[in-house]
């Protein structure tokens, strides 16, 4: 089985003291690559170092997320843009609009996401969004900024049927499924069979949102396989075909080969 953790911060100091076998369990697991979200100036170095101990397995991107945007975006997004011209990323992100812990920094928030939707742009990236208690003001954005050169995840997607048809109304947008679709009252998995399959990626989000039956504990890659079997079951198809779309999907999505 061939499994994609697209959305994963293993980077963090949650796995400091089992990375190595961390990292080996999601092998085992089947899952053969997994993206890391970049999150603010600090983890940067974080994110490089484990993308260039495991080179064809974790592989970055650049952005900055909407929680640590703060009075001082604009020189963080100045030094930020600047390190795409000294390494390769797969993906601007995470970024987005987060209204669940700060509603006051919502004008900052939408104009670092506005520039970091120009970067992707300009450099034929997707995007990874960051969708808290923001789907509004998010469509908001995109319906101003939206054409055929902007494309992307959204990542963790918990919203309704309305709003996934909404996000596939944009045309070149994925949605991330991730431990959320285990949780029975999600109601997430009852959305998602209605959702083509070719529109979904599959995603960790470690060190949170674990899913079921790990919840409340530490999450980590290896857990994908949950989310995929769930899925597998939300649609009525084989979790061997959950894992080649989704992978394709994926692949396709950040430019990758297998």
């Amino acid at each position: 089985m061939f499994l994609i953790d697209t959305h994963s911060h293993i980077y963090l100091n949650q796995f400091d003291d089992d990375r190595a076998a961390m990292m080996q369990r999601a092998s085992d697991a089947g899952v053969q690559k997994i993206f890391l979200p970049n999150i603010n100036m600090e983890s940067v170095q974080r994110v490089h170092d484990l993308s260039d101990q495991y080179p064809n397995r974790c592989f970055p991107m650049m952005g900055l997320h909407p929680c640590d945007v703060k009075e001082d975006y604009a020189e963080v997004l100045r030094q930020m843009r600047e390190l795409f011209s000294q390494r390769k990323y797969i993906a601007v992100g995470e970024m987005g609009i987060d209204l669940y812990w700060d509603k006051t920094t919502l004008p900052m928030q939408v104009e670092a996401f506005k520039i970091q939707c120009a970067w992707a742009k300009e450099l034929s990236l997707p995007i990874v969004i960051h969708a808290r208690d923001s789907f509004n003001e998010i469509f908001e954005v995109l319906d101003e900024i939206n054409d055929a050169s902007l494309f992307g995840v959204f990542h963790c997607f918990t919203g309704t049927l309305e709003q996934a048809q909404k996000v596939l109304s944009y045309g070149g947008f994925k949605m991330g499924i991730g431990g959320v679709i285990t949780y029975p009252k999600s109601g997430l998995a009852d959305v998602v069979k209605d959702i083509p399959l070719e529109h979904l990626v599959l995603e960790t989000d470690a060190p949170f949102l674990t899913p079921v039956p790990y919840r409340g504990k530490r999450n980590e890659s290896a857990y994908v396989k949950f989310v995929a079997e769930k899925l597998a079951e939300a649609k009525g198809i084989s979790l061997k075909e959950i894992s080649e779309v989704t992978t394709n999907n994926a692949l396709q999505l950040f430019g990758l080969t297998k």
